[in-house]
């Protein structure tokens, strides 16, 4: 009885049990794998904003295209200095739900010329 051994067909390497091929091509794949899984894990996180920072940049879009970029980067400024609390964090999640500004639309920053439009963004005392 001879015993035949499975290749590969591609790399004429022995196959495991799994039909994957083994030897060297086995880790460069796993690492990959992990590379790849571990890449967008960061890239998931880099995109997490909190809700006061959302709220914030949302009213930056009502400013002039100009202005806008220097907003941003203040609001950033602002959030990296100042650490916020569990109950502003509540406040502006409710505020996110009732401001209805669109970056899309412009007209829509007219609602923070009405004082129902500033209480709803939080610009009203």
């Amino acid at each position: 009885m001879s015993r035949r051994r499975s290749y590969h067909p591609t790399f004429r390497l022995p196959l495991l049990a799994s039909r994957a091929p083994s030897g060297i091509f086995a880790h460069p794949m796993r690492r990959s794998a992990t590379i790849t899984l571990l890449f967008s894990a960061l890239l998931a996180l880099a995109g997490c904003k909190s809700p006061c920072r959302e709220l914030s940049e949302r009213l930056c879009d009502c400013v002039e295209q100009f202005q806008r970029d220097e907003c941003i980067q203040a609001v950033a400024d602002r959030e990296r200095n100042i650490e916020t609390t569990d109950e502003e964090l509540d406040t502006c999640q409710a505020r996110l739900d009732t401001c209805r500004i669109d970056s899309n639309d412009r007209n829509t920053c007219d609602l923070l010329l009405t004082d129902e439009g500033k209480q709803a963004c939080g610009l009203a005392r």
